[in-house]
């Protein structure tokens, strides 16, 4: 039976799938879906406003590709970071019990199940114009060596940033067949926000990453942490602000942005640098900040027009 890693939580679908694929569903992190979510927000997020600065309604079926895409490279990317790591993940105890490092799964299958996710992720990405497609593939790199980072630096959130906040440029690409100043506004304040929220979820590792020797942000910060990951919101505030002023966004698209940053207030607020289950809580809530944002992005461009 495969045993789920402590931050796991109870998912409808992957509590109906045969026991066999229950390992495959943890290597591909099915049962916390918040990874998907937070790699399809800023996806979701440029093509609300890409259908601003064209003067459509937000792209359906764009926006549901960008869905399969995000939940297939977001299991890709689990995989690949969990075969580089199934050494450093068997001493640290919210990580051993990983399909990997438990041996419920071989390295040999593992590299097979990235690439058929990695085939999944390809499909919807070869249904995208050209400049789209040499753009979601220069999104590998980040994602490639992001696992190795930890081991030689204590910033490893900033590769982590590059990658998971790639999806701030693909909506620009996939709409507007090029990348808009407004594009590099919205990427570089994704960059900060996935910086800060994941500085939040390294608080759960501090004592083990320590023993083992993995750099963070959450260690390099100690008693201050709370200060930088203010710091990093506010860069995202900023930056988002300008993304949406280049963009020419209205009214609903900065109170959209507004509840953004409410809710990143509560964040910095409410956080406790020793209470690692309210750091998990806390983090999964940016799901709920990145959605308000899309909310008011994409109706911005509906009423707009």
């Amino acid at each position: 039976m495969s045993a789920p890693t402590p931050d796991a939580i109870r998912h409808p679908v992957v509590d109906r799938l045969p026991a066999w694929s229950l390992p495959y569903a943890r290597l591909a992190r099915w049962d916390r879906p918040i990874g998907w979510w937070l790699l399809l927000l800023p996806c979701w997020w440029s093509a609300a406003l890409a259908a601003t600065m064209g003067g459509t309604w937000p792209n359906l079926l764009t926006l549901v590709l960008f869905l399969i895409g995000a939940i297939a490279m977001r299991g890709a990317g689990s995989t690949w970071n969990d075969i580089t790591d199934r050494d450093l993940d068997a001493k640290v105890a919210r990580t051993r019990a990983r399909p990997i490092p438990s041996g419920q799964v071989s390295t040999k299958q593992a590299l097979l199940f990235l690439v058929l996710q990695s085939l999944v992720g390809l499909a919807v990405l070869l249904s995208f114009n050209g400049f789209a497609i040499l753009a979601g593939f220069a999104s590998l790199a980040p994602v490639v060596i992001y696992p190795f980072m930890k081991r030689f630096t204590n910033h490893p959130q900033i590769v982590l940033g590059l990658a998971f906040a790639w999806g701030a440029l693909m909506g620009f690409a996939t709409e507007l067949g090029h990348w808009p100043l407004a594009a590099y506004a919205l990427y570089a304040g994704a960059i900060l926000w996935v910086v800060g929220y994941d500085t939040i979820y390294a608080l759960q590792d501090i004592e083990d990453d320590a023993i083992v020797g993995i750099g963070s942000t959450a260690r390099a910060y100690g008693e201050n942490v709370r200060v930088f990951i203010a710091a990093m919101y506010v860069g995202t505030l900023l930056l988002l602000g300008l993304a949406l002023k280049l963009a020419g966004a209205g009214v609903l698209g900065w109170l959209g942005l507004l509840a953004f940053a409410g809710h990143l207030g509560w964040q910095v607020t409410v956080l406790r640098r020793d209470d690692a289950r309210q750091a998990l809580t806390i983090f999964r809530a940016n799901r709920d900040a990145g959605l308000l944002l899309f909310a008011g992005l994409a109706l911005d461009a509906v009423f707009r027009l």
